[in-house]
């Protein structure tokens, strides 16, 4: 079973949904979480400032508010009593889904749980889609975690 799980997180409420889901896993299996946040080529072009913060800040600060979001996830694992740990990554030249596929070869990942924000037609054309490389890519099992309410969802499903 399950005993090494990967998760990325970014601090978003489709993101803190795949951490749920993953501590679901690790207490059912045991299992120990390595938390993952990239900042990368996307978190430094969206964060400019219009009023030309510098370049050396910004990326001061993007390491920061990585930082932080590590700790709050990381902090709310450990009050569950389940094993993690956390790595924070800076890439401007990779894809967040190649960090993520390589780091989960290097640490022995066993499964990664995404928390994916289901993009569609032009957005996920224009901005790519991490969650879709790391299914293609990923050395081990991928687990998405789908917001409900995003386009293609038709919600929760009764059956009965």
């Amino acid at each position: 079973m399950y005993q090494r799980i990967l998760v990325p997180v970014d601090g978003s409420p489709t993101s803190d949904k795949g951490l749920d889901e993953a501590v679901k896993l690790a207490r059912l299996t045991g299992a120990e979480l390595r938390l993952v946040h990239v900042v990368d080529q996307l978190s430094f072009a969206s964060g400019l400032d219009p009023y030309g913060a510098y370049a050396g800040d910004l990326i001061t600060s993007l390491r920061e508010t990585g930082e932080g979001v590590l700790a709050q996830a990381k902090s709310r694992v450990e009050a569950l009593g389940i094993k993690v740990e956390s790595r924070l990554f800076d890439n401007f030249a990779n894809r967040v889904s190649d960090m993520v596929i390589e780091e989960a070869r290097d640490w022995g990942a066993d499964l990664i749980v995404i928390g994916t924000h289901g993009r569609r037609g032009i957005s996920r054309w224009m901005l790519g889609s991490d969650a879709e490389q790391i299914v293609r890519m990923a050395p081990v099992p991928v687990l998405l975690i789908r917001m409900p309410g995003v386009v293609g969802d038709s919600g929760p499903r009764q059956t009965g």
